[in-house]
């Protein structure tokens, strides 16, 4: 059986290769970035150099054409602000933010005008990390993919203009078709859960850390069943869904039922088990 061609964009980036090895041997990958080395100036083998923000879109068009699907991971970062700064609410920030809501569009568009069957987006957690602030407070259980997605930084603003724009073309009211789309509201792919930092006692911090846990091969299986699920309508028969990238943690404050239900999604890993150690230490305080 051939298999599915599909493009992966920010292809040098963290999310991107965190699950890159497991994605080659599935799929004919064609990768794309503005740069070919990682962050740690490690040369990835392949990737195709171009800028999916400049509006015209027949300079990158070649690397869509015959694809299956596309995964869409690039990220633009404002001039001189690192990676820790997501929720910087700066000009700059705005600016930068403002160019990934066009690079989003430029991928979706190119995307429908190719005939690509689906997008699956690298999306965020922040898109609707307003609610988070009512949680920590007491007021607030759990998040479900279906709440208005509300942010009060720049970084979740952009991630909740993605969603919203991929509803758009997900509609058919673009050029009279219809693009597939799945948000992937990527929780904390981190092996260490950010527990590293706590003191004795942190116990939000903590629940926090494990409830965002996202281990890799719950990363890879979350985006391999979001690209290759045959159906993913909802019940208006609109292909388009927002899954919680997260693993399956006991501390979970967002909901994965729809994953589960939707596209079958089965993780593997709890962090409540892969840091039970660790959680002991702060508990303790």
């Amino acid at each position: 059986m051939a298999k599915q061609k599909v493009v992966l964009t920010g292809a040098s980036g963290y999310i991107a290769q965190r699950m890159l090895s497991e994605l080659q041997e599935r799929y004919e990958l064609v990768l794309l970035d503005t740069q070919a080395t990682t962050r740690e100036n490690t040369e990835v083998p392949g990737v195709r150099i171009c800028d999916l923000t400049v509006e015209d879109r027949d300079q990158y068009r070649e690397h869509f054409k015959g694809a299956d699907a596309v995964l869409h991971c690039a990220f633009v970062r404002a001039p001189g602000l690192g990676s820790g700064s997501f929720m910087n609410n700066s000009e700059p920030k705005f600016r930068a933010e403002f160019r990934n809501v066009g690079m989003a569009y430029n991928v979706y568009k190119l995307a429908l005008e190719e005939n690509v069957r689906r997008v699956v987006v690298a999306s965020s957690n922040h898109a609707a990390d307003y609610y988070e602030r009512l949680i920590w407070a007491g007021k607030w259980d759990n998040v479900t993919p279906d709440m208005p997605p509300l942010s009060d930084n720049f970084y979740g603003w952009a991630k909740a203009a993605y969603e919203l724009l991929g509803f758009v073309f997900a509609t058919g009211e673009v050029d009279g078709k219809k693009l597939q789309v799945v948000q992937l509201r990527i929780g904390g792919p981190r092996d260490t859960a950010d527990l590293e930092n706590l003191q004795p006692g942190d116990i939000n911090k903590m629940h926090r850390g494990l409830g965002a846990y996202l281990s890799r091969r719950d990363q890879v299986q979350l985006v391999v069943k979001s690209i290759e699920t045959e159906d993913i309508a909802d019940e208006n028969g609109v292909s388009f869904q927002i899954f919680y990238g997260v693993s399956a943690n006991t501390h979970n404050f967002w909901s994965i039922a729809n994953a589960r239900r939707v596209i079958g999604y089965e993780p593997e890993d709890n962090s409540q088990v892969v840091f039970a150690e660790r959680i002991a230490e702060i508990a303790k305080g």
